[in-house]
């Protein structure tokens, strides 16, 4: 299976351990498993618990604790619309696997998470792209998509909140965009990783699964609660799409690990508190990165609505890679290049990281910026 390089995961893979302020890290401020349990309050037997479990392939779909746990984060879904899954890109790839076929067509937004595009490509699936403008938000026109729609779509791929531009499709968009899916039975994947991370208003957004029948989310421990090392995710959709996932599911996962479930589900009972530790953060860190924006006459972006990252345009006459490295090299900062989500002359922040690495780097960018003038 051919399947083109994953830009954005190139990128990380080479330079995210030989930088000072990691501005390209997408999860807000991780946890270690300390900070778990200090912050949870409840669970002091926690190692004694995990020394004396065996080490099967415990529950199969995810514990029924886990699972209960993940449906309450939605409002018409219960454990058994949910399964676990090795991560959300664990979790994504499965529905594509179980959903896809040569001939179909797929409908993604763009930009995105390049999987989104690349894996139903992969399966032989016609590709139809649905950019998103600056000028309308980063928010998908309803026009476009109607128009990129044919008798052979089989799914529309969104992310909400979005990578990287942090925008947001409220319900009323969302159930606008359910109404174009009906009209051609398509099925909806929503990966929802960033879901409860909204700047204002209700933390968490309209899921895609609580709106339409064929609709599918994904999510994950990783970025909303702080615990990527857990490589836990979930998709949520009716039984009838679940039996179809859980073939593909049976060769390539059988169960997560017992030890993440366990402590995927402490986090998810203790949700509130860690809300209560990581809105503030990016709440916080967003005002920095505005006042960052404003002071920078070179650089301008659409203010995100919610996730954790932030697509900066720049108006320096240098591609993105090669900007992205010589920044690298002379503040140890590192950014994520638009190149690598198909958004040259762009770069990508994240901003959700500890606030004084963020502060630091930002700081540390804009007293090398100057030199630029001169070259």
């Amino acid at each position: 299976m051919l399947i083109d390089p994953f830009g954005i995961e190139m990128w990380m893979n080479e330079f995210e351990d030989h930088c000072d302020y990691n501005l390209a890290e997408t999860c807000i401020k991780p946890m270690s498993i300390n900070d778990l349990l200090k912050l949870s309050g409840t669970n002091t037997n926690f190692y004694q618990e995990i020394s004396t479990m065996t080490m099967t392939y415990g529950a199969i779909e995810g514990t029924d604790r886990l699972r209960t746990l993940i449906a309450s984060l939605f409002q018409k879904k219960e454990k058994q619309n949910v399964i676990i899954s090795h991560g959300a890109i664990g979790a994504n790839s499965l529905v594509y696997n179980a959903l896809i076929s040569p001939g179909d067509s797929v409908t993604s937004i763009m930009p995105t998470y390049q999987q989104h595009y690349s894996v139903p490509e992969s399966l032989g699936a016609e590709i139809k792209i649905v950019q998103l403008k600056a000028e309308n938000n980063f928010l998908p026109d309803l026009n476009e998509l109607k128009n990129s729609l044919s008798s052979k779509t089989k799914l529309i791929s969104l992310t909400n909140p979005n990578n990287p531009t942090g925008s947001v499709i409220n319900e009323d968009l969302l159930a606008r965009i359910v109404e174009l899916a009906i009209s051609h039975d398509a099925y909806i994947l929503c990966d929802e990783v960033y879901r409860g991370t909204n700047q204002s208003g209700p933390e968490y957004t309209t899921s895609i699964a609580d709106l339409y029948d064929k609709g599918i989310s994904t999510g994950s421990m990783s970025k909303t609660y702080s615990l990527a090392g857990l490589r836990l995710g979930w998709i949520v959709s009716s039984h009838e799409i679940l039996k179809m996932i859980f073939r593909h599911r049976d060769y390539n996962t059988i169960s997560v690990g017992m030890i993440n479930d366990y402590c995927a589900s402490i986090a998810l009972e203790n949700r509130e508190r860690i809300s209560e530790r990581n809105i503030p953060i990016i709440r916080g860190n967003l005002r920095v990165l505005d006042d960052w924006v404003k002071k920078e006459k070179r650089f301008s972006y659409i203010k995100p609505k919610g996730g954790t990252t932030a697509l900066l345009k720049y108006d320096y006459d240098i591609p993105s890679r090669i900007f992205c490295i010589d920044i690298l090299k002379n503040t140890g900062v590192l950014f994520a290049p638009g190149s690598t989500l198909n958004m040259e002359g762009w770069i990508r922040i994240g901003y959700a990281n500890d606030p004084e690495i963020l502060k630091t780097g930002l700081e540390a960018v804009s007293k090398y910026l100057p030199s630029l003038e001169s070259n």
